[in-house]
């Protein structure tokens, strides 16, 4: 037996048993890969197998959970639901509130059956796999972006726009920065939708078309990349029940003793929510970027 299929056993009579109820909190993933001696990866099949099996949910501020259990009543009628509803579409949105609630890590063709109460197999017809599975569901989530045409005039104004409405979109999806790949980009219309109105709104510069491309991947690449601070913020809270306000704290007689030292004067000055601003992280990223980019404009002219 793999030894992730031995923890989850464990892990389940524990809860049949009654040890671990209903709300309890069961061990996160770092915790099972330091009890157990098992690496991370093993440790977040663990995870998923559980979800998969429906024992365990993930509620923010808490982390993984016992779940609630569910009459026999109610399983029913969400199978007869899922029967009728079980198309393409009802699929991808059915992952996508998962991945918003959970996280991607436990999106799986197992737990999205058993969310629509319907058999795994049958989501097979709609998708292929767990990878053809993101790649839809991303194009699924930027087709929530409205892209204005010819929108607004002069190329900064339009670049703020893609930039702010790409930012939003990833801070209602906190998954979706994980999902996007500048090396092998996903080749589905809306996300590419979003690549060519960037590319027009460079329109008239007399810039050559591999400048213009590089150009939009390093404004998508300045969005991901601040969008990852959110997504791992929000794992954190979810695996550890700590909020970051609550880790601040913890960290403060530690903050205030080296910063008492003397050794950092200038970062002594700084307003504590400072660091935590992610808006403002981006927005100051956003407008620097630009600023660089119209400096090279002038240059060329």
């Amino acid at each position: 037996m793999p030894p992730y299929r031995t923890i989850v056993a464990e892990l389940r009579a524990r809860i049949e048993k009654g040890e671990l109820r209903p709300g309890d909190r069961v061990p996160s993933v770092r915790e099972i890969a330091r009890r157990w001696g098992v690496a991370v990866a093993t440790a977040t099949k663990v995870m998923a197998a559980l979800r998969d099996e429906g024992l365990v949910e993930t509620k923010v501020g808490s982390g993984a959970v016992v779940a609630a259990r569910s009459d026999h009543s109610e399983q029913q009628q969400r199978a007869d639901a899922g029967k009728h509803a079980l198309n393409r579409e009802h699929t991808l949105r059915t992952a996508v509130a998962i991945a918003d609630r959970e996280g991607l890590d436990a999106v799986s063709m197992r737990r999205i059956a058993a969310e629509m109460g319907v058999g795994a197999m049958s989501l097979y017809r709609h998708v292929a796999g767990k990878d053809e599975l993101v790649t839809q569901m991303t194009d699924l989530v930027f087709g929530e972006v409205e892209l204005p045409r010819p929108g607004p005039d002069g190329w900064r104004p339009k670049l703020e726009l893609i930039a702010r409405r790409q930012w939003e979109l990833c801070r209602r999806h906190l998954w979706l920065p994980r999902a996007i790949s500048f090396t092998r980009p996903l080749l589905v219309p809306r996300v590419m939708e979003h690549t060519e109105w960037t590319l027009r709104a460079l329109d008239g510069l007399g810039l050559p078309i591999q400048t213009r491309l590089r150009e939009a991947l390093t404004l998508h690449t300045l969005v991901v990349s601040a969008a990852l601070s959110m997504a791992q913020e929000a794992e954190a809270e979810q695996e550890t029940g700590v909020t970051l306000e609550r880790w601040w704290l913890a960290q403060r007689e530690q903050a205030d003793a080296l910063l008492g030292t003397g050794r950092f004067p200038l970062l002594a000055t700084v307003p504590e929510e400072t660091a935590t601003d992610v808006d403002g992280l981006f927005e100051y990223g956003l407008a620097r970027h630009l600023d660089g980019f119209a400096a090279m404009l002038g240059t060329r002219a």
